[in-house]
């Protein structure tokens, strides 16, 4: 029998899987999916109703709530379906020479580091990567390697909030700050961020900052933020030109608000997740964010136990995600296409990505936590584990 959390009936998960994934695509709660289906229905009765009348002031409502959540004005925010394509709206809005130097890390997400290159391609900008290493000891070595490669050419840095394959939280604060005081803008892929860690958009002050609510504030899939610093605002436009491009007034928010008729409920929801997600535990948001991170670097030294592998990082470097350094081995093309990763699903029913990192044939485990998560569930992955390494 797996043993479960008092929180896990709430979301729609497998009571047969040990899922250790949120942070690929996040998990929904029945509360918050049964708000958005509300929404659908309303939609569906009456569609023009809906878009033309009710929609504008739903969405003005719905990023009210986001900025005081995230510590950041309305008029800077706007809604994407996901980071990634924040990132490319970014990327695409800003002109690049040859010679201009696109700064990132050797942990940026996959997709995004293909836009830099596509765009550097483009352009005959290029691309530097700064290494930041794992094993690491400290948020030292995360911020000297990228102030070490900015350069007077370095044009844009796109550095990941929270890293994708490690897990690693970034300073994120003080590496902008230091990128801004060489003149240097930020575009920061926090796809991880919004719900695992405390946000204050406006205090941390980058250009441009990008993060999904599906992933750990649980709405709906197709929900995400673009937030652009009112000084860069006239800069960006969305990837798709609509009606909003003769707007006389608050232009940027409406070029993004209507790009074409598609279902927005994912991002009216944003209050519906943010309350209830802030109202599991006694002591609301602050207790949760504490919750994740302590049943996260827990669940990796129980993972560690069973193993006997080394400590990578420390717990203060994580918040809600972590991972472990394996040993070297096959990989299939990365997270669950590794081998071990495959076979731990069809053998355990456990769901856990093994990324190829840095390269193949070194590779590391992710494991994620959430309020459904049990400590056994960490458990039963080291032991199945212990048998296969």
């Amino acid at each position: 029998m797996v043993a479960r959390t008092p929180h896990f009936a709430r979301w729609s998960l497998d009571p047969a899987d040990t899922f250790l994934n949120h942070g690929s695509f996040g998990a929904c709660p029945t509360v918050v999916r049964e708000a958005q289906d509300e929404l659908r229905r309303r939609m569906e009765r009456q569609p023009v109703d809906f878009f033309v009348r009710y929609l504008p002031g739903a969405l003005a409502a719905a990023r009210e709530r986001l900025g005081a959540f995230i510590g950041a004005s309305p008029d800077a925010l706007v809604f994407v379906p996901n980071a990634t394509t924040g990132v490319n709206t970014v990327l695409a809005s800003l002109s690049f020479e040859p010679g201009d130097e696109l700064l990132t890390t050797n942990q940026a997400y996959g997709a995004c580091r293909f836009t830099l290159d596509r765009i550097a391609a483009k352009t005959g900008a290029r691309v530097v990567v700064a290494e930041v290493p794992f094993p690491i000891a400290d948020a030292d070595q995360i911020v000297a390697p990228i102030l070490a490669k900015a350069s007077d050419r370095t044009k844009l840095a796109m550095i990941d909030h929270i890293a994708s394959p490690t897990g690693l939280v970034f300073p994120i604060a003080e590496i902008v700050e230091r990128l801004e005081e060489r003149g240097i803008d930020t575009l920061v892929d926090g796809a991880h961020s919004v719900g695992q860690v405390p946000l204050d958009l406006d205090a941390i002050g980058a250009a441009y900052f990008t993060t999904n609510a599906h992933k750990w504030l649980c709405t709906p899939r197709g929900a995400a933020i673009l937030h652009v610093r009112d000084d860069r605002r006239d800069r960006i436009e969305p990837l798709v030109t609509s009606h909003g491009w003769v707007a006389k007034e608050d232009r940027f928010r409406a070029q993004f608000d209507w790009t074409g008729t598609d279902d927005p409920t994912a991002h009216l929801v944003i209050p519906d997740a943010i309350d209830f997600l802030g109202g599991l535990l006694e002591g609301g948001w602050p207790a949760l964010y504490a919750t994740l991170h302590e049943r996260a670097v827990e669940g990796r030294r129980a993972i560690l136990e069973f193993t006997g592998l080394e400590l990578a990082s420390p717990d203060t470097l994580h918040a809600a995600l972590a991972a472990i350094v394996l040993p070297e081995g096959t990989s299939g093309g990365g997270g669950m296409l590794d081998p071990l990763s495959d076979a731990l699903w069809k053998e355990e029913r456990i769901e856990v990505p093994i990324f190829p990192y840095p390269a193949p044939p070194a590779r590391v485990l992710r494991v994620s936590a959430h309020l459904y998560n049990h400590p056994y569930d960490y458990e039963r992955l080291g032991d199945a584990l212990a048998a296969r390494l």
